[in-house]
């Protein structure tokens, strides 16, 4: 094994030499050829990713869960979308700037290039094969991926139509490798190919990157673990906000911008809450309520259609990825900005409010890779930042945070030139 994983390193180090010269032109023309290849290949991914559904449910797997996992033709076309539109995007690569001529003689600037070989772990989410292909193709990157051993029928045969696509336009399909073995000592391998690979990113759960970041030798970028606050400040306007609240949690539950803690001034919570319940509850949303939401929402007539639910200390500071929300009645924006303090994740975080100074409060105290005004937490991705498809979102403070689009997936070079210049 760990000689069959060193050819892999070897084999994307040199195929990652070769993606660093490409131009725009031969990267977008192979985005595209991958874009048609898994629209044409339908029927046999969904097939793969069939089996690994049915393996999940026999294994007890929840319906969150499974939904990350589905793939459907519509699912199939959204990617293939997504991948041609990251083609139209600009190409970051070789992209001069902060050019200065300096008292010395010496021009220099700084010039964009791609990071050689990226490794990815993720989990549950075989679309994310895709993405990171596309992604780190287009910036130059070879990869190798290493998806969960639940999907890893559904890897296997999006990684072999990557694989075809890019034979076909005459790429190293070692520029694209999955490693779906489920011997976990083959992800403890590749976090320890640091002769290889440049970088590891993981996305999952809170285990997955606290064990890359135990055993890893290779620099590791962390994120995707999102604990999402939304605080309703006394002033917003409260028939807008049921929306949005509806939004952020029940628009796709098992993503990481989902809503996870519903935050609410206490002036205004008896007359906001009932509403949030019934809209909420409505689609299957279960209300783990602290004492005071709970003592405001159970006398409520409709309350016996609602599922509501005591809060254990434990359901603030969790991500669900469920159809689950915990709520606090706080009494002022003070009291919500400790609570976030103590629980953010520094994923995503919101307020809603029709006061100017309140939200500039919110937006300079908050620490967290995107933090929203009047909008919905699942605003937090790279597709609705205009970045294109995302590796991931980093909650990390060095090198990139929030999403990692297309600029994340470079580093740079100084390059300086003289007229024949000396170092006096």
């Amino acid at each position: 094994m760990k000689l069959e994983l060193e050819l892999i390193g070897q084999e994307a180090r040199q195929a990652a030499r070769h993606l660093g010269l490409l131009s725009t032109a031969a990267k977008n023309e192979a985005l595209l050829v991958i874009a048609d290849a898994l629209q044409d290949a339908h029927e046999p991914i969904l097939a793969a990713n069939a089996a690994d559904l049915t393996a999940a449910r026999a294994a007890g797997t929840s319906a969150a869960l499974l939904d990350r996992m589905l793939l459907t033709p519509a699912r199939l076309t959204a990617i293939a979308e997504d991948t041609r539109r990251l083609a139209a995007l600009p190409d970051p690569v070789g992209r001069r700037y902060d050019e200065q001529h300096l008292t010395n003689g010496l021009t220099l600037g700084k010039q964009r290039v791609p990071f050689g070989v990226i490794g990815v772990i993720y989990e549950a989410r075989p679309n994310v094969t895709v993405d990171i292909a596309a992604i780190c193709l287009k910036t130059g990157n070879a990869t190798i991926m290493r998806g969960g051993s639940d999907i890893a029928r559904s890897v296997a045969a999006l990684t072999a139509v990557i694989s075809g696509a890019l034979e076909r336009v005459g790429l190293p399909t070692a520029a694209v490798q999955s490693l779906t073995d489920p011997d976990r000592d083959l992800v403890r391998a590749l976090l320890r190919l640091d002769r290889y690979v440049d970088m590891i990113i993981p996305r999952g759960g809170a285990g997955l990157h606290r064990f890359c970041l135990e055993n890893a030798t290779v620099p590791v970028i962390t994120g995707g673990i999102g604990v999402v606050h939304l605080f309703v400040e006394a002033s917003a306007d409260l028939e807008r906000a049921v929306p949005l609240i509806h939004n952020a949690k029940v628009q796709r539950p098992s993503v990481c911008n989902a809503l996870d803690t519903l935050l609410v001034q206490r002036s205004i919570a008896p007359a906001l809450l009932p509403r949030v319940a019934a809209a909420l509850c409505a689609d299957g949303v279960e209300l783990r309520c602290d004492p005071a939401s709970l003592a405001i929402l159970t006398p409520h007539p409709d309350a016996a259609s609602w599922s509501l639910v005591a809060a254990e200390p434990g359901d603030f500071g969790t991500e669900f990825v469920d159809l689950i929300l915990s709520i606090k009645v706080v009494e002022d924006i003070d009291a919500a900005l400790q609570h976030i303090h103590t629980y953010s994740s520094g994923h995503t975080e919101a307020i809603l409010t029709e006061d100017a100074v309140m939200a500039k409060r919110f937006t300079d105290e908050v620490d967290a890779g995107a933090v929203f005004v009047n909008a919905s937490t699942r605003f937090n991705d790279g597709g609705q930042f205009g970045l294109g498809a995302e590796v991931a979102v980093s909650t990390q403070k060095l090198h990139w945070r929030g999403p990692m689009g297309l600029e994340a997936l470079t580093t740079f070079k100084w390059v300086g030139s003289g007229d024949y210049l000396s170092r006096d």
